[in-house]
């Protein structure tokens, strides 16, 4: 019997997990435009702590094994082959498009660790540090700092009424009184121009005309969904007005039999986080092996739901701001939960590798 084939666009969280699990199910063929998968809510502790981005970087051919790697960039799909930017011709029995969200970072594992000992070295040379944006990734980032070099001046400017305007606002105002008691300068309803910095004196520009001092910054803004690509695509009508693909309770995109789309860029309405991205590749996983084997299985397929608000950020290796649905909870037993280890040997495990790793 010939083994059918399965594409997965996209090496992230999601892309990832899948690939792992249906690869002894099918002849799969992971396309990524970069060699190595990234743990994404670790890579703020990689910035502090160089020698964690060894265990968060972990090169495809570590858990990916048996299928085809593609190292390059989806650039179209047809009802049966896919297209990179390198000139291959892919083709499909089962396609599933997992792009998550776009960040222009390096190719190679290495390259990478390079970029992490870099950034590192500018938070450990500046001496006033200015986040830019109060989301997830700011919030993390200045606890981080502030956690590990309590030295140093670190402010946030973020264009928002509150910090985490993606949960609620009691967990906003906890995170916000747990910046201030370590120092951390917060300023709301502002935004800054990158380009008013003067080198002379170390200084930027809000929109309320205020000046922060800094040595150095980081831009923690969204970044943009990896669906562009995809709208001059037989799925352009497929996404909606924010640039995600509609899919349905299958996971499939809709009106569509033999194509999946997981992760972030999907129009499930629920908080855009990786556990979310891991169940969507599991429920993606028992569809395709189900499908693969055919016999009028299709009915048994399975179902996703979108999950409740829950949010985990982390403050610092010991604390961290919990959203569950019915509190919200700051201190040391979220901090337990998420923290310390950041969940990277778990997810190292879950992929079949060692939690630890020796360093390169």
């Amino acid at each position: 019997m010939v083994e059918k084939k399965v594409v997965i666009v996209g090496g992230g969280v999601a892309g990832a997990v899948l690939a792992k699990t249906i690869q002894h199910h099918a002849h799969v063929t992971l396309i990524d435009p970069k060699e190595y998968f990234e743990i994404p809510w670790a890579a703020l502790r990689g910035l502090v702590e160089p020698s964690f981005a060894e265990r968060i970087l972990i090169n495809h051919r570590e858990y990916f094994t048996k299928g085809d790697l593609v190292i390059s960039t989806a650039i179209n799909i047809t009802e049966t082959e896919v297209f990179t930017q390198d000139g291959q011709q892919i083709a499909y029995d089962y396609l599933v498009i997992a792009t998550g969200h776009t960040d222009p970072i390096p190719k190679t594992r290495t390259e990478r660790l390079d970029q992490y000992k870099g950034e590192n070295s500018k938070i450990k040379s500046a001496s006033s540090i200015l986040i830019v944006g109060g989301g997830p990734t700011g919030v993390e980032l200045a606890a981080e700092i502030a956690v590990d070099f309590p030295d140093k001046k670190v402010t946030i400017v973020h264009k928002g009424s509150r910090l985490l305007e993606y949960i609620g606002t009691k967990a906003s105002r906890k995170t916000l009184k747990w910046l201030k008691s370590k120092k951390v300068e917060v300023k709301l309803e502002q935004s800054v121009d990158l380009d008013s910095f003067t080198d002379e004196n170390k200084t930027y520009q809000t929109s309320l005309g205020e000046t922060v001092e800094a040595d150095a910054h980081f831009l923690c803004i969204g970044k943009p969904l990896g669906s562009a690509w995809l709208r001059e695509t037989l799925l352009k009508d497929d996404i909606d007005g924010n640039g995600r693909i509609q899919v349905d309770e299958h996971l499939r995109v809709k009106g569509r039999s033999n194509i999946f789309a997981i992760g972030d860029i999907t129009d499930i309405q629920e908080i855009k986080q990786g556990m979310h991205a891991q169940s969507h590749a599991q429920v993606v996983a028992k569809n395709l092996r189900l499908l693969i084997e055919g016999g009028g299985k299709e009915r048994k397929l399975g179902t996703y739901k979108a999950q409740p608000p829950i949010s985990i950020v982390s403050l610092g290796r010991k604390h961290g701001v919990a959203q569950f649905p019915f509190m919200t909870v700051i201190g040391r037993f979220p901090g337990m939960i998420k923290s310390g280890d950041l969940f990277v040997g778990k997810t190292r495990k879950e992929l079949g590798l060692e939690p630890n790793v020796k360093k390169s």
